[in-house]
């Protein structure tokens, strides 16, 4: 089974439409999003929508969480005061600007999507199969990440959240999988990212950097009432 798998779109619609029309010229039998439509830029509404009419299975970001359950906090993991003053301004400002019909969907979504395919249990999370929001960074220690997929009985592991992929070859026929992000990339490069999972015999899986207009995104987070900062996260891919 070849799967396209993205996540943490952080309601930019431009690398959104972008990443989903580059899976056009790649063939595969599911796309699946791992989670975090909503926050840090303008169009919480606009990313949803594309999601319904397209009708992508799609997990719970802690995002997602904060702004459909009118939460205070997004649960994300910030750096300084700074920097949580800004999320705190972002959930307040998504959760004001999304619609009910919307906050209702985000409601809906499951927190893990699980299926079976070429003898591998797949499993795909936001952050980890423990919670919304645990980061599970590329430094990780191996022998933690085999807990985890033991404790959920799953052989691939598919997450997001950290927004820096990567893909690991654990021992004993496990894999996992770091989609990083398609919105608010933090690999050094405004560039969208997406993830081509191939589950055959083995597991492969590589990561399509997908240009789109991140200047007209970065310039409509400061026509907005957003926070000014999130644009320069956006044209500089720092997230």
């Amino acid at each position: 089974m070849k799967l396209a798998v993205f996540a943490d779109v952080h309601s930019n619609i431009e690398a959104l439409r972008a990443v989903l029309e580059d899976m056009k010229k790649h063939p595969v039998d599911k796309i699946i999003c791992a989670g975090d439509l909503v926050g840090y830029a303008p169009f919480p509404n606009e990313v949803i929508n594309v999601i319904r009419e397209e009708g992508i299975p799609t997990v719970m970001g802690n995002y997602d969480d904060g702004v459909g359950y009118m939460r205070l906090i997004c649960g994300c993991d910030y750096k300084d005061e700074y920097a949580q003053r800004l999320g705190e301004q972002s959930i307040a400002w998504t959760k004001q600007k999304t619609t009910e019909d919307n906050k209702e969907f985000l409601r809906r979504l499951p927190r893990k999507i699980r299926f079976n395919t070429g003898g591998y249990e797949v499993l795909v999370v936001h952050g980890s199969p423990r919670r919304l929001n645990e980061y599970l960074h590329e430094d990780v220690a191996d022998d933690y990440l085999l807990q985890l997929m033991n404790e959920s009985r799953c052989d691939v592991l598919i997450c997001g959240h950290t927004h820096k992929p990567y893909f690991k070859n654990l021992a004993a026929g496990k894999y996992v999988v770091n989609v990083g992000s398609v919105g608010k990339p933090k690999h050094g490069s405004p560039n969208a990212v997406y993830a081509l999972v191939d589950i055959g015999e083995e597991v492969a899986a590589e990561f399509r950097e997908v240009p789109y207009d991140y200047e007209a995104v970065a310039q409509a987070i400061e026509k907005s009432t957003l926070p000014s900062e999130f644009s320069e996260l956006i044209r500089k891919g720092t997230g």
